[in-house]
């Protein structure tokens, strides 16, 4: 071993590996670092598990001279027949190290170490990476040296991991703040508040396309199905609109309910607003073909559903509102007000997608003039377009 390399590498761990620009980064020149320190290094793994709505854990692994791999968990691992007979199950139920010479008949219980054989690892060490809160992530080190690990490469690995957990923790930590500002606010707003806007009255005018819908009959649907069922449905509802939202470039502000807010920025000298308003419509309609074909089966009768979403251009506030230490990060605005009108003007018609004049306007050829209509708070009638290839629903 060198001592003054592996001394370099910790204290580029302590001092947070700068020069590594992510995780991945962070992971291949670690094993590097330790290699060029005397450590026989073959495949190393770092497993951490963390609070994301739609995964479990991520795991990255390491070769000499290739990529880092990542690879995403959705589901618990733990929980499969696979994990529990791997030489991790050991460390994740114990907490403690878990050393396994492969040349030793007991490792002979594991079938994760025949392909480990194959490869020609002949020792392999899990050692646990503990988290300031006392949960338990993991690494793994293996090597193909024919006397596998010797205590120093064993001493020294376990002076690594260490400083490897508090940095791991960190990027872990970070992570999972920013998935949960996107989850719960949305990437725009998540991005601004990371950034540190995030005292109240902190707002910018933005121009944006603003998308506003509805399920149709849900007060109804709501008294006759048990809420369980009423939130499955919401929950499937959304997942008809979502993906074509993000898809098309919006972001999804609010749900209200049965309620979905959201907007689709424009640029500053509208030089893309007719491509931003074609991308709108184009989810639109993606939407109304998903929620259409969405049924579900209630006592022997089916639920079809229908929705209504108005589309508006315009200026809108977008920041922190709320009280004291209490905040929403949302958009406020008249064009947010008349987007909601039009809305309600949708569900009287029967129509799906309603638009105002300004929309309408952008996307021609598309719209189908429904007349005029008294809005609140508004002195002159507002014109009200549909959709031309829209048949209404009475």
């Amino acid at each position: 071993m060198n001592a003054a390399e592996l001394h370099d590498l910790i204290d580029w761990l302590i001092d947070g590996a700068r020069s590594a620009s992510g995780p991945t980064e962070l992971m291949a020149q670690a094993c590097e670092r330790g290699v060029k320190a005397g450590l026989p290094l073959w495949r190393v793994a770092v497993f951490v598990r963390t609070l994301h709505p739609d995964l479990y854990g991520v795991a990255f692994y390491w070769k000499p001279g290739a990529d880092v791999v990542v690879n995403n968990a959705d589901f618990d691992p733990r929980e499969t027949q696979e994990f529990r007979n791997s030489p991790l199950s050991l460390l994740y139920q114990s907490g403690r190290e878990v050393r396994y010479r492969l040349d030793d008949p007991d490792s002979r219980r594991f079938p994760f170490f025949d392909d480990m054989r194959a490869e020609g690892v002949t020792d392999y060490i899990a050692l646990p990476l503990v988290f300031i809160e006392g949960s338990v992530h993991a690494s793994s080190w293996t090597t193909r040296e024919p006397d596998g690990f010797s205590d120093e490469h064993l001493d020294a690995l376990r002076l690594l991991v260490r400083p490897l957990a508090r940095l791991v923790e960190i990027i872990n930590l970070r992570r999972t703040a920013t998935t949960l500002l996107d989850t719960y606010v949305g990437n725009r707003a998540g991005e601004r508040i990371w950034g540190g806007q995030i005292r109240r009255g902190h707002a910018d005018t933005m121009q944006a396309a603003i998308w506003l819908s509805d399920l149709r009959g849900f007060t109804a649907l709501s008294d006759r199905l048990p809420p369980e069922t009423v939130v499955e449905i919401l929950n499937r509802y959304f997942d008809c609109q979502v993906p074509a939202i993000r898809t098309h470039g919006g972001e999804i502000l609010k749900f209200m309910g049965d309620g979905l807010l959201a907007v689709f920025p424009i640029a500053e000298d509208k030089g893309n607003l007719r491509e931003v308003c074609g991308r709108v419509l184009d989810a639109a309609r993606e939407a109304r073909a998903s929620v259409g074909a969405m049924e579900h089966s209630h006592e022997a009768a089916i639920e079809r559903f229908r929705f209504g979403v108005a589309l508006h251009i315009g200026g809108i506030l977008f920041g922190n509102i709320g009280g004291s230490n209490r905040l929403d990060f949302t958009c406020i605005g008249p064009a947010v007000n008349l987007a909601a009108r039009l809305e309600k003007i949708a569900g009287r018609l029967g129509r799906t997608v309603v638009a105002s004049e300004a929309f309408a306007g952008i996307c021609s050829g598309a719209w189908a003039d429904l007349g005029e209509f008294p809005i609140a708070g508004k002195a002159i009638p507002q014109r009200v377009y549909g959709l031309a290839d829209e048949t209404p629903a009475h």
